[in-house]
């Protein structure tokens, strides 16, 4: 859920930020109806009751921008979210009364509507509108809560009395997957209360340490790893300003949401469970806002510059989140905390088209970049039936307009909510009274479900999908970044050297002059690193053969003839090592050129795999090449930071 805070001093910004994430009452009201999109019929059909049925092959992966079934088809994740374990409670008050949990819905620590419907009801409501995945978001707090629910959170379903919350996530778990539906674990808050404020959930470690919150998500990914259809780790929900910081991504400190996801779903793969998609939200809020102070919802806009390589490729998503009454610098606050800046609702259709591109679906318009992957609006969502302003409702049909556009995979939030009398919150597609009466989306008077049917029903692409291309960024920034399974595995090559290397499959491509980065990739010649060879860190000439000096004066890095680069090494900004790797017999060719870089980009005409040094000078060897070499200057003004590459050409 979107909410943010920040503020000049502590006495003053919860105030400044204080708002209604899902607020009761519309902020703007009309009589009239928000024109469609596009022509739909007065009462729309419903999704077909087997939608959702699991007619698909766990586990899944990534091929581009597209996610993929075991099979290799196309899998999209139309998704619903069924919050409530990771709290509903407003922060203030006793839990134990109603009226102190978010819209008078208390979840009792458990996913909602437990208490008014049985589960497998619920579940066959969802099948019902088409969805085919569930984001399932707990609390921290959850995993090590031993009290028992209440007989009244489970009244609906008395088999879950005396069980623990995680007992109850368990069996919620177990039913959903059972159901042919893919399961999306949602790390949402530390602490079982209600998202998003300066709450004690802002950051993966606001309320406790980071080591906590890793061993947690290891914790989490082992419960389910032999359930197949338990399919990703959302890793964190709305990374946010506290009172006093920001999040950022990259600087490298307690608080580098960029550093925190890498290093998780690396360890959640190796440690815990390979099959699961790693997802990534970007950042939800940065700044203070007030005007005339910086502040932003930065989202994805960072990937564009630092992206993330997992250990095994083809496992990371990215995710995102909108609203119609927030705003790319918008904070979504009414009154206190309000600034000028508009809302996504404000914006005019092109306006949110091009703000959606730059900010979340460049990711995956953008091919064989070293961020190209799937990304999943994995929060978004409207008021039902008491909705009647025009700029919200039209929002909302603009935005499904452009998740087809875009074939964009989504999780509508929420799917379940309470009601009374068909008077409640309003946001749930679902909702049950305490009778146990269900109001659905299809009940003949919720303006949603015209845009809902031509959401779910929408053409995309579907069947096989050909692998694609890795592109992939290696950023040794402050520490080492080796994503190969098979040097992790081994001593350490170059000791007290930050190291870079590929994922296992990769060969280095690229490497920038200054700032450390390099660039690999699987192009042209798929895996190239012999199963039964070796590696040499290299750190002098003794494979420059006598007349084939490739830079003239430099300092030469060279593998020995069938062996590829594959990583390096530095201390400070100076290379100390290249990693060298033995291909098979004649898959590397012998012939070579020199690409400087020292003084100006060198990365052909129309390189693939995008800037991945922003502001820095790169070179980079070309598609059908590989690198067999890093050359440097020790001369007086010069670091010793890379100046050329020795490109050789594939066999």
């Amino acid at each position: 859920m979107v909410t943010v805070r920040g503020s000049l001093v502590r006495a003053t910004l919860a105030a400044v930020l204080l708002m209604a994430p899902f607020p009761a009452v519309a902020q703007e009201t009309a009589t009239t109806q928000a024109p469609r999109a596009a022509e739909e019929p007065e009462s729309a059909a419903q999704p077909a009751a087997n939608a959702a049925a699991g007619d698909w092959t766990p586990p899944l992966s990534t091929r581009g921008r597209w996610i993929v079934d075991a099979d290799g088809d196309r899998f999209k994740l139309r998704s619903g979210n069924w919050h409530g374990a990771s709290g509903t409670w407003n922060g203030s008050g006793s839990a134990d009364e109603d009226v102190n949990h978010h819209a008078g819905e208390n979840s009792g620590r458990i996913p909602l509507g437990l208490d008014r419907a049985p589960m497998a009801e619920i579940i066959a409501g969802f099948q019902e509108l088409g969805i085919n995945s569930i984001r399932l978001p707990f609390s921290n707090e959850m995993i090590h809560d031993s009290r028992p629910v209440t007989d009244d959170s489970v009244a609906a379903n008395p088999s879950l009395r005396g069980r623990t919350p995680l007992e109850v996530y368990d069996v919620v778990v177990r039913e959903l997957t059972a159901a042919g539906l893919a399961v999306i674990l949602n790390n949402h808050t530390n602490t079982t209360r209600w998202c998003c404020g300066v709450d004690g959930n802002e950051r993966w470690n606001a309320s406790q340490s980071t080591g906590t919150w890793e061993n947690d998500w290891l914790f989490m990914a082992r419960r389910y790893k032999d359930n197949q259809r338990v399919v990703g780790a959302d890793l964190y929900n709305e990374v946010r300003r506290n009172v006093w910081d920001d999040p950022n991504w990259g600087i490298g400190d307690n608080h580098d949401w960029f550093a925190a996801s890498q290093r998780v779903g690396d360890r959640i793969l190796t440690e815990a469970n390979p099959g699961l998609l790693i997802i990534v939200e970007g950042i939800n809020w940065t700044g203070i806002p007030v005007d005339g102070f910086a502040h932003e919802r930065p989202t994805l806009e960072p990937v564009r510059r630092l992206s993330h390589t997992l250990v095994d490729s083809g496992k990371l998503v990215y995710s995102a989140h909108f609203y119609d009454y927030t705003g790319p610098n918008h904070s979504g606050a009414t009154g206190t905390g309000e600034t000028s800046d508009p809302r996504y609702r404000d914006l005019s259709p092109a306006e949110l088209i091009e703000v959606l591109n730059r900010q979340a679906s460049f990711v995956t318009a953008e091919q064989d970049q070293h961020f190209t992957a799937p990304v999943w609006i994995s929060e978004f969502g409207i008021g039902g039936r008491d909705e009647t302003g025009v700029k919200q409702r039209a929002w909302f049909e603009n935005f499904v307009d452009h998740l087809i556009r875009t074939d964009a995979d989504f999780a509508y939030w929420p799917l379940v909510g309470w009601h009374e009398d068909r008077k409640g919150n309003g946001w749930a597609l679902l909702h049950w009274d305490s009778a146990g009466n269900r109001m659905g989306l299809y009940d003949g008077d919720d303006w949603r479900a015209a845009a809902w049917t031509r959401l779910i029903g929408a053409q995309g692409r579907t069947g096989r999908v050909a692998p694609a291309t890795e592109w992939s960024m290696l950023s040794p920034d402050h520490g080492d970044f080796v994503q190969s399974r098979r040097m992790r595995a081994l001593p350490d090559w170059d000791s007290g050297a930050r190291k870079a290397v590929c994922p296992d499959g990769q060969r280095l491509l690229g490497l920038s002059h200054t700032g450390n980065r390099g660039l690999c990739t699987d192009v042209s010649a798929g895996a190239l690193w012999d199963p039964a060879g070796g590696h040499e860190a290299v750190v002098d000439e003794r494979h420059v053969r006598p007349g084939q000096d490739w830079a003239s004066g430099y300092t030469k890095l060279q593998c020995a003839d069938g062996r590829f680069l594959t990583g390096y090494s530095i201390r400070g900004a100076a290379v100390s090592a290249a990693l060298c790797a033995a291909a098979p017999s004649g898959r590397l060719g012998t012939s070579g050129r020199t690409v400087w870089f020292d003084r100006g980009d060198n990365r052909g005409s129309a390189p693939k795999g995008g800037d991945f040094a922003q502001g820095h000078y790169k070179g980079q060897c070309a598609d059908d090449e590989y690198a067999a070499g890093i050359a440097y200057t020790g001369r007086v003004g010069s670091a010793r930071t890379p100046d050329a590459l020795y490109c050789r050409k594939l066999g």
